[in-house]
């Protein structure tokens, strides 16, 4: 029997050169990214901030991936940033600026990622671990993972980008809510709220993010990325966004074949 963990089992590693971190891809379209210090329940490191872009970027290009998967090991997605370190760097002004503008670069690879992200949390998914789950498309959650966002309780002023980002996923009071109070949510509750999609048995919670994952790999790209491109600037600039994607789709080939294989009565395959 395969003892390896369902979201990584027969995926070929990716190298991420850097410790914490791994990446791996698969023939079924999906990559997956995995937050790996679980002895320090997976707390995100300068380093790891620091490499997220690079390591999205090499995912990105990789000509058969349709869909990522964001998790973490040893059953906790992420604590957040490295206290530690993050002590260390608030000795210093300008340092304490460089860290807060790594912390956002990441966060805007992420969410700048080509293809559907989704992230799946179990147990603790806290402060900047959160932000990047906030960062991804969707967040498929356990019954049991605590999520929230905790600068109240460190006195740090939390960047623009993300504060902004998770006003928008949940709305300005429930935003207000969780950087208020930097209480931590559980499960079902993080759907009601909107800091999440689907709350699934901690047991069911792999398989069901991968077969989700696997079935967007069936979806138009041109559709995905439209959707993506319109959604990731503010209103008033949305038809600008899409106008190119538009323009594609009254020639590109997803069009082409998607209204071909309705008529014909056959699955697409874009």
């Amino acid at each position: 029997m395969d003892d390896q963990p369902l979201l990584t089992r027969g995926r070929s590693p990716l190298p991420t050169h850097v410790d914490g971190l791994n990446a791996w891809t698969g023939e079924d379209g999906v990559a997956v990214l995995e937050f790996a210090r679980p002895h320090r329940r997976n707390a995100i490191t300068l380093a790891i901030w620091q490499a997220l872009p690079k390591v999205l970027q090499q995912l990105a290009e990789q000509p058969d991936v349709r869909a990522l998967l964001v998790t973490g090991a040893g059953g906790t997605f992420s604590a957040g940033a490295d206290i530690a370190e993050l002590s260390e760097v608030y000795g210093d002004p300008d340092r304490a600026d460089a860290y807060h503008a790594t912390n956002v670069a990441a966060e805007e690879a992420l969410a700048a990622f080509p293809h559907p992200t989704i992230a799946v949390v179990r147990g603790a998914c806290v402060g900047g671990g959160c932000q990047l789950a906030v960062a991804c498309d969707l967040r498929f959650v356990a019954e049991n993972a605590r999520m929230g966002i905790t600068p109240a309780k460190l006195g740090v002023v939390y960047p623009a980008v993300p504060t902004l980002r998770l006003a928008r996923l949940v709305g300005p009071a429930r935003a207000k809510l969780l950087l208020f109070s930097g209480e931590l949510v559980t499960g079902r509750e993080n759907v009601v709220l909107g800091l999440a999609e689907r709350a699934l048995p901690d047991a069911e919670l792999d398989a069901g993010a991968l077969e989700f994952a696997r079935l967007l790999t069936l979806r138009s790209p041109q559709t995905i990325g439209a959707v993506k491109a319109a959604l990731a600037v503010p209103p008033e600039r949305a038809a600008e966004a899409l106008r190119p994607w538009e323009s594609r789709s009254r020639e590109a080939s997803d069009t082409h074949e998607g209204l071909a294989a309705f008529l014909e009565g056959r699955p697409p395959r874009f």
